[in-house]
């Protein structure tokens, strides 16, 4: 494997503020598996209201596949007049209490997982990060009309008591998050992660009440101060639409109803109607062929 460290460049000086801080590592990235654009939410919720300072850039050249996701461009009359190239970076961030921590966003690595979660890891040792922290959503049959699910997962599995009884054991295509994740309990670092359960109705737009169920699970692991601020103000107006939309939809009303009877036997008996690996890989595969469609 080529050095890891040649993967970024580092702003030195924002560096040496660091030192003896211990932050927590948030890391979120776009691609693979996020419906509802749950990590997403929360990965810009933070970037756009919160004190921040670059404290790595990742040489992303090496690590994206441009062919399979393009950096939008605009072109206006008989010119290119914009670019929207990708980023992934570290931000050192500091909450509205002063505490500190670290923001790892951007597209998933394309190509060098290895050596990408080496570079990574060798970050989180060089800074003694105590935590990792990540989320996504996932796409499952619950309606939007019922509190949020979340699973938790994590290195320590003692920490992780309070799961909804929704799947066992399955077998799903890997993502670079999960990979940072299980590497960093391999080298003895805390890692833990959070899946919002997202309508699978509503899976490939925006869905704020799942990335706001999620951020209030990232503040209770890691003490720090995310205020919910515009994403609560979102949340509540995509139910207050969604109400509207159920009302004059001859279809999604009858799909909800069905749905708030499987989750009101969950919450009563425990013993749901598990879906089936082939089950949940389907619907996986159905909101990946959506976002495939959406891209081109």
């Amino acid at each position: 494997m080529q050095d890891p460290r040649e993967l970024y460049s580092v702003e030195e000086d924002v560096w040496a503020t660091l030192a003896g801080s211990r932050p927590t590592l948030v890391h979120l990235f776009d691609g693979y598996v996020d419906a509802g654009q749950v990590g997403k939410q929360i990965s810009e919720h933070i970037l756009s209201g919160m004190n921040l300072e670059l404290l790595v850039t990742f040489d992303h050249d090496q690590l994206h596949d441009y062919r399979s996701r393009r950096p939008a461009m605009v072109f206006d009359t008989n010119t290119w007049t914009g670019l929207t190239d990708y980023e992934l970076a570290i931000h050192k961030v500091t909450d509205p209490t002063g505490h500190v921590f670290l923001l790892l966003s951007g597209p998933e690595p394309d190509t060098q997982w290895n050596r990408a979660c080496a570079a990574i890891l060798g970050i989180v040792e060089d800074l003694d990060v105590p935590l990792l922290v990540t989320a996504q959503g996932v796409p499952m049959g619950v309606p939007h009309t019922r509190p949020i699910l979340v699973t938790g997962h994590a290195t320590d599995p003692g920490l992780v008591t309070d799961n909804p009884v929704w799947i066992d054991r399955v077998t799903v295509p890997g993502s670079f998050s999960a990979m940072v994740e299980w590497k960093a309990g391999q080298t003895g670092r805390l890692a833990r992660g959070f899946v919002a359960h997202v309508p699978h109705y509503l899976a490939p737009g925006q869905y704020a009440p799942g990335a706001l169920a999620v951020l209030e699970r990232i503040r209770a692991a890691t003490g720090l101060d995310l205020p919910p601020g515009d994403l609560a103000t979102r949340a509540l107006q995509t139910l207050a639409q969604l109400e509207g939309e159920v009302e004059s939809d001859g279809e999604l009303g009858p799909l909800v109803q069905a749905l708030e009877q499987q989750y009101d036997e969950l919450q009563s008996t425990g013993r749901p109607n598990v879906p089936s690996a082939d089950e949940i890989g389907e619907a996986v595969e159905q909101f990946l062929a959506e976002q495939d469609e959406k891209e081109e």
